[in-house]
């Protein structure tokens, strides 16, 4: 009986419980959620609670009653923590509201970063923003400016229209170029980045010590690189293994925190011997980690990189025109060879990986259930007629394009792994799309470690959803559709979406940035 009560007495100091009779809270909060299924991944908690939020921050989690200015009966629905995509290339207010709906509180821009940092930052808190953003530092951009001898622009149009340059995407730094490059990247750094996006797969040439150096700056400064590994291919030399391998061998040597994205389409079909070179890193102590969307195809300019040079169609899986989609059509032989030659930055979906075939959808389950990882969108603007729709427009126009994951990402993944196929349990899926992308970032970037948790003192970044009904509805060939299921979502305290229904007069978003130094 004693073991017995002091084991309660454990659970109810862990859970902030209180033993006896449940007394009413008389403070008045902002905002009080009442009746939800209450998850915090980091303390494991998953029971009803009441929620209350006051001045922008989580102010109590309690079994108590509690009274609000906003009263939210969240009965038979979950409260979580907002959602955190490490991978946001959508910036802009319309891209970030589709996030919204899709239970997004926080979009990063990690794996290609900006540059200038400082720029990116003044002009997005100048606009305001509905979810809280941020960068890192762009070195693929410093290396665009430095090889090039163009100064580098805070805008995306920027880098697609240096498609038509192969200079930095296959040459060898010289060493006062790579003094030059470092130069601005540890300018961004200063100017506040949240580590260093590397988008060595665009610039597949780089030299490999240049690779190393950047990291081992990174490593110097505190700070995480985000990386899209140097190959894409099941061929061997230049595999994805082994670029794989480069990110791996670059921690060991420097220290630093190596980041992959979209371990995914990187991998390919080769996910099993990937997965045991990281999980073996990992168990060494190598701090990497990993990330995927759920679904079986990317995008990015149909003129990069990655679709040139030797055997390229044989090394990505054997594709054909047919496996790349432009504005939701499929792409003949001659369509592929004319936006390759003449509009190589146009944005593409190339299919590489058929979830009809059980063998490709196991594939794609092994990196989005990779142990230890996290849910990352690497969604992107909504285009009509290949141009960015204006970013003040709302809803997105039917015919907008985008690829499906810039919609559906966090709820696809919910509806397929969480309630469909039931591999994670719900303190895992909400660990993988909160608190795992806070708890990668929160050593270096200090903002997170109040962010991916529901507990007293935390960011009143918020999501409530139903998870019978959780689902997205974007698809390749109707892309423009918003996720539905999520109820509410919270930021900063403020209701961004009340009862289903986006409003569009508030933008609480804040910036996500490491302190600047210049």
């Amino acid at each position: 009986m004693k073991s017995f009560a002091a084991i309660f007495a454990v659970l109810t100091i862990a859970t902030g419980l209180q033993t006896g009779t449940v007394q009413a809270d008389d403070t008045s909060y902002d905002i009080a959620i009442i009746g939800g299924r209450v998850i915090d991944p980091e303390t494991g908690l998953d029971g009803v609670r009441n929620v209350g939020v006051k001045g922008g921050q989580i102010a109590v989690v309690t079994a108590e009653a509690i009274k609000g200015a906003k009263v939210i009966d969240a009965t038979g629905q979950v409260v979580s923590p907002g959602f955190i995509d490490m991978h946001a290339h959508g910036q802009s207010i319309l891209a970030n509201r589709m996030q919204a709906l899709d239970g997004v509180t926080t979009a990063l821009e990690l794996e290609a970063g900006v540059i200038p940092v400082q720029d990116f930052y003044g002009r997005l808190e100048k606009e305001g923003r509905p979810i809280n953003y941020g960068a890192a530092v762009n070195w693929v951009g410093a290396r665009i400016a430095v090889i090039m001898n163009e100064k580098p622009v805070d805008d995306v149009q920027w880098f697609f229209d240096n498609f038509k340059h192969t200079e930095w995407q296959t040459e060898v730094a010289t060493p006062e170029q790579l003094k030059a490059i470092e130069a601005y990247v540890d300018e961004g750094i200063n100017e506040g980045g949240l580590g260093v996006g590397m988008l060595i797969g665009y610039a597949p040439g780089t030299g490999h010590k240049e690779y190393y150096a950047v990291t081992d700056l990174a490593a110097k400064r505190g700070v995480p690189t985000f990386t899209h590994t140097r190959y894409l291919s099941m061929l061997e030399p230049k595999s994805s293994f082994e670029g794989m391998a480069e990110v791996v061998y670059s921690a060991a040597g420097t220290g630093a925190h190596t980041h992959i994205v979209h371990m995914n389409s990187i991998s390919l079909r080769d996910v099993d011997v990937i997965g045991s070179m990281i999980a073996g890193a990992q168990a060494q102590g190598l701090t990497v980690t990993t990330e995927a969307y759920p679904y079986g195809a990317g995008s990015t300019g149909i003129g990069a990189a990655l679709f040139r040079g030797d055997r390229w169609r044989e090394r990505v899986g054997g594709v054909t025109a047919h496996n790349f989609d432009v504005g939701g059509k499929r792409l003949t032989e001659e369509e592929l060879a004319y936006y390759q030659k003449e509009k190589p930055g146009t944005e593409t979906v190339i299919h590489f990986l058929d979830l009809d075939n059980p063998a490709d959808q196991a594939v794609l389950d092994k990196s989005v259930l990779f142990p230890g990882g996290v849910i990352a969108s690497d969604g992107g603007d909504w285009l009509v007629d290949g141009k960015i729709v204006d970013q003040q427009t709302w809803p997105v126009p039917e015919a907008a394009w985008s690829h499906p994951r810039s919609a559906g990402t966090f709820s696809r993944f919910l509806r397929i792994y969480l309630r469909e196929k039931k591999a994670v349990d719900m303190v895992e899926a909400i660990r993988r799309v909160s608190y795992g992308p806070a708890h990668i970032l929160e050593y270096a970037v200090p903002q997170m470690k109040k962010k991916g948790r529901l507990q007293p003192g935390a960011d009143a970044d918020i999501v409530i959803f139903n998870p019978d009904t959780v689902t997205d509805n974007a698809t390749y060939e109707k892309p423009a559709q918003a996720s539905s299921g999520f109820s509410e979502v919270i930021v900063g305290g403020v209701v961004l979406v009340d009862g289903g229904v986006l409003d569009t007069s508030v933008l609480p978003g804040k910036a996500v940035r490491n302190p600047v130094k210049n």
